[in-house]
């Protein structure tokens, strides 16, 4: 019986799943088998006719479509970080792609079969990582606001570097670790896209708009690149670049014309609110400190608690509405020193007050009427806080 309904509940919540991202579920089906046709498709183009013409035709495209992308989106960012940051990833492809295209006119490359199970150099499958890199860097900050930092995207890209350096001057073929990797990637994606859903749920009533089915349709459209990238490491035709190519070339367009018509993101507007919020109750935090510090300074001056050899800290709440953990950090943060050197203060300058109205005064009976246990404890902290001992500074006193 729990077997069945566990079942039942499984094949309900999958069911579920299905028609809630049915247009995202529906877009993946139809591009991955336009992908399969054009790849059965490809080896009917000559393989002159390839080189020469389609191959620079679609490289010119794609070039071209970065760079409209990185201006239109430096152009029209509206101040909202995450076109920002997908500008300079535009910026970073267009360089990357315009060098790969030159080292091969350079070095007159051919597409030709690799030695071992991938028909691809280390190098180049090197190259393919870098630009999934680039690719998953707009999600990356897109669900999480702010991550985006050169310490995380080094952090990230750093073993792609390293299995890299380690497959051109080291005996082993590590292409398939390059395989592997941005894999992992899109598996992180894929989970902070369910902390992305979990935070809209969380902060709004209604998210039937959110970024979520944008995101999704994003990662669908990687993971059949991803899909397209593995199965052209095996590919050993002249045309095999084909599918792929054109592929990247209608991800940028697509990517371009919906980001330019999102808003800000959820997350990120609800960030900025959020930062808003802390602002206004900072500002207020301060006010109303501020008025605590008004207060307590005009006790502190008009009864003179301190005088009291056994003044504590909790005699503090007769003036400020607060328990003894948020006084001691009030004290802190407002007068930038503890509670034991705020009395100090407050004791050392009646001292000198008391010294110059009576300088005839013993110095045992100054410490006596300013709170201090006793004259040599008196001396010992007038001589640290002043520099001077009592005597001295009476002296300098008169002198002026």
């Amino acid at each position: 019986m729990e077997i069945t309904e566990m079942n039942g509940k499984r094949y309900k919540n999958i069911r579920v799943f299905f028609y809630e991202y049915r247009s995202e579920f529906i877009f993946g089906c139809l591009l991955l088998a336009t992908v399969v046709l054009s790849y059965g498709l490809a080896p009917l183009i000559p393989a002159d006719i390839f080189r020469s013409l389609v191959s620079p035709a679609q490289n010119t495209a794609i070039i071209t479509v970065t760079l409209i992308n990185t201006w239109a989106m430096f152009r029209h960012n509206n101040g909202i970080r995450v076109r920002r940051i997908y500008a300079w990833i535009m910026a970073a492809l267009s360089v990357l792609m315009i060098v790969g295209v030159c080292y091969r006119m350079w070095e007159n490359c051919e597409l030709l079969p690799a030695e071992g199970i991938f028909s691809f150099e280390g190098w180049e499958m090197l190259g393919g990582d870098i630009i999934a890199w680039f690719l998953l860097a707009y999600p990356s900050e897109l669900l999480r606001p702010g991550w985006l930092t050169w310490r995380n995207a080094l952090t990230r890209l750093l073993p792609v570097i390293v299995i890299g350096v380690l497959d051109w001057f080291m005996p082993w073929d590590l292409r398939w670790l390059l395989a592997v990797v941005p894999v992992v990637w899109m598996v992180l994606l894929f989970h902070h896209v369910r902390e992305y859903r979990k935070y809209c749920e969380d902060n709004y009533g209604s998210i039937e708009e959110t970024d979520e089915q944008w995101i999704i349709r994003y990662l669908v459209m990687m993971s059949v690149l991803g899909l397209s990238y593995g199965y052209l490491c095996f590919l050993e035709t002249p045309t095999r670049l084909f599918t792929q190519q054109w592929l990247l070339f209608f991800i940028f367009v697509y990517t371009n014309e919906q980001i330019m018509f999102r808003s800000k993101s959820w997350m990120e507007q609800a960030k900025s609110e959020e930062a808003d919020e802390n602002a206004k109750e900072t500002e207020d935090l301060k006010d109303e400190n501020a008025e605590y510090s008004r207060l307590l300074v005009q006790w502190m001056e008009t009864e003179k608690p301190y005088l009291k050899q056994d003044f504590r800290l909790a005699d503090l709440r007769r003036v400020l509405p607060m328990n003894r953990t948020y006084i001691s950090q009030f004290i802190n943060a407002e007068f930038d020193c503890t509670f034991y050197q705020f009395v100090t203060n407050y004791r050392i300058e009646e001292a000198k007050r008391l010294m110059r109205e009576n300088p005839d005064w013993k110095v045992q009976q100054i410490a006596d009427l300013c709170g201090f246990s006793s004259a040599t404890v008196f001396g010992r902290i007038f001589a640290r806080e002043t520099g001077l001992t009592p005597s001295e500074w009476l002296a300098q006193f008169d002198n002026k």
